[in-house]
């Protein structure tokens, strides 16, 4: 019972194509409207504000910086997962590439990272809406607005808007992905609309000034900066997880990653640096709203009411996707027998995880409900630099391991490429704080604890050593 003991690929794709299991029913541009649903969220519409405190208007530097480390990990991202379409992702590829308790450990980080995420993106969306709700005068009591101590000075409990939303998504995401695949789309070609018109109309009241001095705390207010806003990249590896529902996975899962990824990356960048240039950076400070107080100040007040509505069908596709690519990690470590069975049955006739998706939605809505933003974006971060340098030294290894591997799509540049993942993702985790340190890992020391108690004795391996 090798804790490194490694699947066989040919095993893991039979699996894939039992009777009975997840139905192929995505094509590329599903995907990248899948990626650009998971991406665009609390990122650009929330976070952006406090990144350009951090970094001024060089916030527009450390959106690229942040980019170039998702770029290079999804290079990898994308060998994977046109080589291996297995639902799973990185937990997947690292079970036949590194072996059970690397793989046991990056899917515990996942859960952490994906069910995290959405939970903080609910968050978000309940700041939004609240405030679309105060504008027709409707006003939730104190006690239901926020998680405890989100709001100094106010007594807030619990935050039913986020619980509500949760429960709303993870009901569309138990009848079936095609349908919550058409209500993605939809909302994701609404809210870049939306976007691209911020761009365009915000252009016009642009200040050059406001860009002076360009980076007023240096070079590591940048970093910090781009610490923060990685949070506005993650979704792109959730397509990941959609690989045994892909027609043509092959070919159609790099085109979703990298095409998302690139996507979003003009994005925030135009959106960065047109915000920095209407309205001075210091005065995003406690703004939960930056992208509308930009257009507030250039006295496009209609504007900006539809940017308050895009933010809330942002917000929406970024926990649906999430909760959908937490719920596919679920069930690839129920398949190998290191989570219970239950977590692996698929519904006869919605033929999706059912279990699996309302536990997943139950338990991070409560999340959303009873804790603070702030506390919940770093972890998200953290867990995801850690799956992405992960993802790069499996590449490099398995070029090495299985050199005959047929790849639909290979990273350009091995092992550079993959290297200077892993750089860019461990110097942006060196600047997250302390106590996110400390909270990853205790995470990842729980997770050892129920590998060593529980899955590893349970594992299907077993069974053919």
């Amino acid at each position: 019972m090798s804790l490194f003991r490694t699947k066989n690929l040919d095993t893991m794709l039979a699996s894939a194509q039992k009777p009975g299991g997840l139905k192929k029913v995505l094509g590329p541009l599903d995907l990248v409207l899948m990626g650009i649903g998971a991406i665009v969220g609390t990122g650009i519409f929330v976070l952006t504000g406090t990144g350009a405190v951090t970094a001024g208007p060089a916030l527009t530097l450390s959106f690229v910086v942040a980019a170039i480390a998702c770029g290079f990990a999804a290079l990898c991202y994308a060998e994977f997962a046109s080589s291996v379409p297995v639902a799973g992702s990185i937990y997947t590829y690292s079970y036949f590439t590194l072996g059970e308790v690397v793989a046991w450990m990056i899917g515990w980080d996942l859960l952490l990272e994906y069910g995290l995420a959405t939970s903080a993106v609910a968050v978000g969306w309940s700041g939004y809406f609240q405030s679309l709700l105060k504008g027709i005068g409707i006003v939730l009591p104190e006690a239901l607005r926020a998680a405890p101590g989100a709001q100094p000075g106010v007594d807030t409990l619990f935050n039913l808007p986020a619980f509500l939303i949760m429960m709303c998504l993870t009901w569309m995401l138990s009848l079936g992905v095609r349908e919550s695949v058409r209500l993605n789309n939809v909302m994701v070609v609404i809210k870049t609309g939306v976007v691209l018109l911020f761009i365009f109309v915000g252009m016009n009241y642009v200040k050059p000034d406001n860009w002076q001095p360009f980076m007023p705390f240096g070079a590591g207010s940048v970093m910090s900066a781009a610490a923060l806003v990685f949070f506005a990249f993650i979704g792109f590896d959730a397509v990941t997880s959609a690989a045994e529902e892909v027609k043509n996975p092959s070919r159609d899962l790099p085109i979703g990653i990298i095409g998302s990824l690139a996507v979003c990356t003009v994005l925030y960048v135009a959106v960065a640096a047109i915000m920095t240039g209407i309205v001075p950076y210091m005065q995003f400070e406690g703004v939960d709203h930056p992208v509308s107080l930009a257009l507030q100040v250039a006295g496009q007040d209609w504007v900006a009411g539809f940017v308050d509505l895009a933010a809330i069908m942002g917000m929406s596709t970024v926990i649906l996707v999430m909760a959908y690519g937490q719920t596919r990690i679920l069930f690839a470590m129920s398949r190998d027998g290191l989570l219970p069975a239950k977590l692996s049955k698929v519904h006869p006739k919605y033929g999706t995880p059912y279990f699996a998706t309302w536990l997943v939605g139950i338990i991070f809505g409560l999340i959303a409900a009873l804790v603070p933003l702030g506390v919940l974006a770093e972890l998200v971060n953290i867990g995801t630099l850690a799956a992405f340098t992960l993802v790069s030294v499996a590449v490099i290894i398995l070029r090495k391991k299985r050199p005959d591997l047929p790849r639909a799509f290979r990273c350009p540049g091995v092992p550079v490429i993959p290297a200077l993942a892993i750089l860019f993702c461990l110097a942006l985790m060196s600047f997250l704080s302390w106590h996110t340190w400390v909270a990853f890992a205790v995470w990842m020391g729980l997770g050892l604890v129920v590998y060593f108690a529980y899955a590893r004795k349970r594992s299907l391996l077993n069974d053919t050593n």
